[in-house]
């Protein structure tokens, strides 16, 4: 009944020229996915809000990640699997209250997928590794590449560089 609501609604509304936008679209398929867990496995391993952003699609709130203050040098990985996807050498301050890079360490790394939740079309950003939502990429960043890939805190974990023995 709710998708012939939506489908009614949606035909509605386009008939009088108001586009509705309605759920996101999804990332690829897991299999696509070098790692892959059931929802079990995934439930069990991460925390709820990691969950929630990662395998949901969700955003953490504003200014509330520890990392959006982080300075050391070192690597921004993905919280789902551990791969290594952005590096503090790209990170800058947008003002926007998430973590934001203007390029990842390489193209293989993250990958996106159009998103066009809340009536908006995005640019959606996963773990090119195990398919985790990480954030959205703009095309408002700075030089060198001219974007802005802004990432939920919760979906990272830090690595910081080894330092060298004197």
């Amino acid at each position: 009944m709710l998708n012939r609501r939506r489908l009614m609604l949606s035909a509605g509304l386009a008939a009088i020229g108001l586009p509705l936008f309605l759920g996101r679209s999804r990332s690829a398929s897991a299999e696509a996915f070098a790692v892959n867990r059931s929802d079990a496995e995934w439930r069990a391993m991460l925390t709820s809000d990691q969950y929630e952003v990662l395998r949901g699609q969700g955003t953490e709130r504003p200014f509330s990640s520890a990392l959006l203050h982080e300075e050391r040098k070192g690597n921004f990985a993905c919280a789902g699997c551990g791969q290594d996807a952005f590096s503090s050498a790209t990170k800058f301050d947008s003002g926007t209250g998430w973590p934001s890079f203007w390029a990842p360490l390489d193209r293989q790394v993250v990958g996106t997928t159009r998103d066009t939740s809340f009536g908006m079309v995005r640019e959606a950003v996963h773990c090119g590794r195990c398919g985790g939502h990480l954030g959205h990429v703009f095309d408002d960043g700075p030089k060198p590449t001219g974007l802005r890939y802004c990432l939920n805190g919760v979906a990272l974990t830090f690595h910081p560089a080894e330092r060298k023995a004197s």
